[in-house]
């Protein structure tokens, strides 16, 4: 893609092996009468599919029953009880240098990404007293891995001669959607109890891979933890450094690409829940709460509840068998995120955000001050802090009001100076949307293409033959979505990138494929 984001062009990132996907054929833009696309959800992969489809003259109107845009990574205003007008959000994201087609969208309208901040480091703090850094880790492949077993304390030498090599050696070549065919069936947790990680080097493990996905590692797919593993340490060069918005979310990233839709002739209909979707031979009549429309055809672009739920509601919409998988898919456990608005400020010596481990439930924390603008106003004129909590995957049933004081007595444990500071203001965001990968429900995942021709999904929940995940696997998604809507129309695609699509290094590849059992329980030789 070239910096505005459109196709062709060099990659973004700074990993020399990343793979580039060519932008199907076509013409650059419609030529007549526009064809007409719903869009049925404004999170990052409803508005990555919008924003190709519109930006080649297709009349693409967006539907999102929220009244903001973002999906998950979307924010609202409220106010505090001390009168400020602020922005909540369902708490921190991470914007890797690995997402090569989120920044993509994002050029559309900040080509130079300026309203993305980078943090000086990804601190762990465990509950032992022990602390890593990806700071100084190689950003290369094998060494960034060498490098940081070398660095980190989590590592010590006798515990790693406990670690089995030979269980190890799938995370050495990661292909898609090989991966799946050989760890699905496995949980993260048996994974890596097969591996014999020390124990704080599994925490580390669950806390910056496994809990990304707000999954119990015993739930968790152990194809989709090596998948993790791949993207962000072991496949890219990237590094495990990131940056976040400037601003709060509305501000910094979606409300400009919303103006950016409008520009190119989309509509975006906020505040609009599509009710059922009803084929009709020519297309496809999409019922709202408001109206009735007819559009040529139709992107889901919806979490997991809402996919189910249109599904159910529209009868007729792909065939039994995609239905009943689509029927099938789950959720991950709740989660739950605190910001507190405090009277003091924490130490200065704190980090921008820390990833915890060992602490019960609390999985980070985010002092907003140190890079989103509104916060460091509040900051700056009350003399305090604003602080958000995270806990990931929380018992099912758990008293809600009982884990928010735990969560903030966990704070007080790992930032000890918040003990005696009031809270100006809270709020307690619970959340139970995200989807879970579990064991063996790879192939169970619905695909970009459905049934209907002129049908098709998008989504994180997504299966798709690349090492993508998270809001990257959204943005990749939403753009295939509207790659396959594009050829029936013969226009142009979208040139995707990807970090390499297999394991980095030749030697450990062989040791890989040496180590992986054949059917008939012989060892691969070495290639």
């Amino acid at each position: 893609m070239t910096a505005s984001g459109r196709p062709g062009g060099a990659r973004h990132g700074r990993d020399r092996r990343a793979r580039r996907l060519p932008a199907p054929p076509g013409e650059r833009r419609v030529d007549g009468d526009r064809p007409t696309t719903a869009v049925v959800g404004g999170g990052i992969a409803g508005l990555a599919a919008a924003t190709a489809l519109a930006e080649r003259g297709v009349a693409v109107t967006v539907y999102e029953r929220q009244p903001y845009l973002g999906g998950r990574a979307g924010g609202w205003p409220t106010g505090l009880r001390d009168g400020t007008a602020v922005t909540m959000s369902r708490g921190f994201h991470a914007f890797f240098r690995q997402y090569y087609n989120l920044r993509g969208l994002l050029r559309r309208t900040d080509p130079g990404l300026r309203r993305l901040t980078g943090l000086p480091d990804y601190p762990l703090l465990h509950a032992s007293g022990t602390r890593d850094s990806f700071r100084h880790v190689p950003r290369t492949p094998p060494w960034s891995a060498l490098g940081f077993a070398a660095l980190s304390p989590s590592f010590t030498v006798r515990e790693l001669r406990g670690v089995n090599p030979a269980a190890a050696l799938p995370l050495l070549d990661v292909r898609v959607p090989e991966i799946y065919d050989r760890l699905d069936h496995t949980s993260a947790h048996d994974f890596l109890d097969a591996v014999r990680f020390p124990e704080q080097a599994r925490h580390l493990a669950f806390e910056v891979f496994s809990r990304s996905f707000f999954a119990d590692p015993r739930l968790l797919s152990a194809a989709e933890m090596a998948l993790m593993f791949h993207i962000y340490f072991l496949g890219s060069a990237e590094g495990l450094l990131f940056d976040v918005p400037s601003a709060p979310f509305p501000t910094a990233l979606w409300n400009p690409l919303a103006d950016y839709l409008r520009r190119h002739g989309a509509e975006v209909r906020t505040s609009t829940a599509v009710e059922h979707i009803t084929p009709t031979g020519s297309g496809y009549r999409v019922t709202t709460d408001q109206d009735e429309r007819h559009h040529d055809t139709v992107v889901l672009a919806l979490d997991t509840a809402g996919l189910r739920g249109v599904v159910a509601r529209s009868e007729r919409l792909g065939d039994a068998p995609w239905r009943e998988r689509v029927a099938r898919l789950r959720t991950a456990p709740p989660f739950l995120v605190t910001r507190l608005w405090l009277d003091r400020p924490v130490a200065p010596e704190r980090p921008g955000f820390l990833g915890t481990g060992g602490f019960a439930t609390l999985d980070n924390i985010s002092v907003l001050e140190r890079w989103e603008d509104e916060a460091a106003r509040w900051s700056s004129r009350t003399g305090g802090s604003v602080v958000e909590l995270h806990a990931y995957a929380v018992p099912a049933g758990a008293a809600r009001d009982v884990e928010e004081k735990r969560l903030i007595e966990q704070m007080h444990h790992v930032y000890p100076e918040t003990r005696s500071a009031g809270i100006v203001d809270a709020r307690h965001e619970w959340r139970e949307d995200c989807p879970l990968f579990p064991v063996g429900g790879y192939r169970d995942r619905p695909t970009v293409r459905t049934p209907d021709p002129g049908l098709v999904v998008a989504g994180d929940l997504v299966r798709t033959d690349l090492p993508v995940a998270l809001m990257e696997r959204a943005a990749t998604t939403g753009f295939l979505a509207a790659n396959v809507l594009l050829e029936r129309w013969g226009l142009r695609g979208v040139s995707l990138w990807t970090v390499p699509h297999r394991g980095r290094n030749a030697v450990l590849r062989g040791l890989a494929r040496w180590g992986r059992a054949e059917p008939d329980g012989t060892r691969a030789s070495p290639r």
